[in-house]
């Protein structure tokens, strides 16, 4: 489970960019019972945060990087965002955004892995991440698909020093790689490594892509606000045995996450 305690290598932030800021507001309010904050005023707003319940969950902006696709951007938790760096270039990753304070809030980077998968790092300083995870309308899991799994162990290993652990996924599906931060026990687990192949990977053209996975109340009601509101499904609603009842869904801008409902302990 994800926990506001965030440890090195746990994810701690995520936002999504995209070429209509207020559309998407409007979209992930509908779906997620969230409230947007604008950081500006008027119909050129930039972004700004949702919250849930008061509490701060995820940013929004503008998306601006020419031929970028819209899509969410999972920050991890350093304690270096300069020796996470150097770790990426070791590994063969490409920085896209060299370390950078954000005054005092904190320092971040961006980076791209060996096959192109992207994500991001935060070392914290007054802002420590999102306030609330793991609850109806948060952050409760990350993953990522990759046609690489073992690449993938690898390089993030170096980087974030995680651990993996293998399940095989029902029915022959193959097999899945948990996640866990260094020296951390299997209850703080965080995300997962899902091999495909690279004709699989339609949404960036074969590159690996990480996605959120939001928690729900009732995975079916989310999903029917998602097609409501402009969206579509990819997969789902169906049960997964031990995990809960999800969907893979795109929000009308085609950025992707994931909605579940857990499974009952």
């Amino acid at each position: 489970m994800i926990t506001t305690d965030f440890a090195h290598g746990s994810p701690c932030w995520l936002d999504l960019g995209v070429p209509d800021v207020r559309g998407a507001a409007a979209f992930y309010s509908a779906v997620l019972g969230w409230d947007y904050e604008s950081m500006g005023e008027g119909e050129d707003m930039e972004g700004g945060m949702f919250r849930k319940d008061g509490k701060v969950v995820a940013g929004l902006g503008k998306l601006t990087e020419e031929g970028a696709r819209p899509a969410w951007m999972i920050y991890y938790k350093v304690t270096d965002a300069d020796t996470a760096t150097q770790a990426v270039e070791r590994g063969g990753g490409t920085v896209r955004v060299a370390p950078r304070d954000l005054d005092d809030w904190g320092r971040m980077a961006q980076y791209s892995d060996p096959l192109g998968g992207q994500f991001a790092v935060w070392q914290p300083g007054t802002n420590k991440g999102a306030e609330l995870v793991d609850q109806p309308g948060s952050l409760s899991w990350t993953e990522l698909y990759t046609s690489d799994v073992a690449a993938a162990k690898e390089f993030y290993g170096g980087v974030f020093d995680w651990q993996f652990s293998d399940m095989a996924l029902p029915g022959g599906g193959g097999t899945y790689t948990l996640i866990t931060p260094a020296g951390l026990p299997e209850e703080r687990m965080h995300g997962g490594l899902m091999e495909l192949p690279k004709d699989n990977l339609g949404l960036t053209n074969g590159r690996p892509y990480w996605h959120p996975v939001f928690a729900v109340s009732d995975c079916d009601a989310a999903v029917a606000k998602v097609t409501e509101n402009g969206g579509s499904v990819q997969m789902g609603p169906e049960d997964a045995e031990g995990v809960g009842r999800l969907a893979v869904c795109l929000d009308p801008w085609n950025a992707d996450f994931v909605v579940l409902t857990p499974a009952q302990s």
